[in-house]
């Protein structure tokens, strides 16, 4: 992801957004495509590895391409509900991506290459008749890419605050979504159908808080929007942490789901609303950076916890209890933030 902040400031200078969006998305094809063909061979795992490294790369980048589009299909009034029905589309795909693979699960690698070119399939559309307002500017004059320009941006654009606290609290919310299966098993024993049914609730809701965030953030503002549900996960993780009853925490599963579906939604819409054309892509870059970065610090401070503690309830139900700070402190930075009065571009 360390060259997504040129390629984006190149975009934001030239323009081809929707160019280099379509070359992320066949190279995901060609790498994920790759890294199933090997699979089913079994080729050597180190083959394996980089075209599956290949794949993610590109996959990654299509993001910083793709989530400044929202300014090119929505209004600023109606910013918040397009994201949203963005975020619900990509919550009824991860349902039905599993539901597809299951035909061809007979063995592990089975449902890869299938997957692979259903993904292609579902791009086409996208890649063909998607029409970019921007055209590509040939003429021109490349854009100076040194690191003071980076400077420049973190010190003086408004999507500072929301970039620093996002690293923050998505560092709290992956490590929680993605260990939610193993706290579940570990804390209250439950079966594989229990969890099935309970992460099932979650997407569910996820799609429910998707939409409903986004109209609020459209109603009231993003940026209000954002820290109502801060405070609500500020409040929402200990009450899981200190859970004694399954009934309890499948509540508390239905406003984990609520919350998950609409941070990320009202995230994105703040941004394309505060960061100015000329820098459209250039921030979301940043933000595809502080999302990847958070599966890392996150997940490494839960591991922590266990590494020290051991695989006792206790200490799952502390690493619950500590993602609380990351949200914390990522809603201090929000509501203490110097704020600009007026957006500065940089050229």
């Amino acid at each position: 992801m360390a060259t997504a902040p040129f390629l984006a400031a190149r975009v934001d200078r030239k323009g081809g957004r929707k160019l280099l969006l379509n070359i992320a998305t066949v190279g995901t094809f060609i790498g994920y495509g790759l890294t199933a063909v090997l699979a089913s061979n079994n080729s050597h795992v180190w083959y394996i590895a980089l075209a599956f490294l290949v794949g993610l790369y590109f996959y990654q980048l299509a993001y910083v391409f793709l989530n400044p589009m929202l300014d090119e299909i929505a209004d600023h009034a109606h910013r918040s509900r397009a994201s949203g029905i963005g975020q619900l589309a990509s919550s009824l795909g991860f349902v039905a991506g599993i539901a597809f693979a299951i035909p061809f699960a007979s063995s592990r690698t089975g449902p890869l290459l299938p997957s692979v070119f259903a993904f292609l399939i579902l791009a086409l559309p996208m890649m063909i008749f998607f029409k970019e307002t921007r055209k590509i500017d040939t003429i021109a004059p490349d854009l100076n890419l040194k690191t003071r320009r980076m400077a420049i941006f973190f010190t003086t654009s408004l999507a500072t605050p929301m970039l620093v606290a996002f690293f923050f609290f998505n560092d709290a919310l992956v490590s929680v979504s993605n260990n939610y299966s193993i706290y579940l098993e570990r804390v209250f024993h439950t079966s594989d159908s229990t969890k099935s049914i309970l992460l099932a609730i979650v997407l569910g809701m996820s799609a429910v808080g998707a939409i409903v965030g986004g109209w609020i953030g459209d109603k009231i503002g993003a940026l209000k929007t954002i820290k109502f549900i801060l405070i609500g996960w500020v409040i929402l993780l200990p009450l899981i942490a200190v859970a004694q009853s399954l009934w309890i925490l499948a509540v508390l599963t239905i406003i984990t789901g609520f919350l998950l579906g609409s941070i990320w939604t009202v995230t994105r819409s703040y941004l394309s609303v505060v960061l100015p054309k000329e820098d459209m892509n250039y921030g979301f870059s940043f933000y595809a950076i502080m999302e990847r970065f958070a599966t890392l610090i996150g997940p490494l401070t839960w591991g922590g916890i266990i590494w020290y503690m051991g695989t006792e309830p206790i200490a799952y139900r502390t690493a619950m209890a500590v993602m609380t700070i990351f949200v914390f402190v990522g809603l201090i930075i929000l509501m203490s933030w110097k704020k600009l009065k007026v957006p500065i571009v940089i050229k």
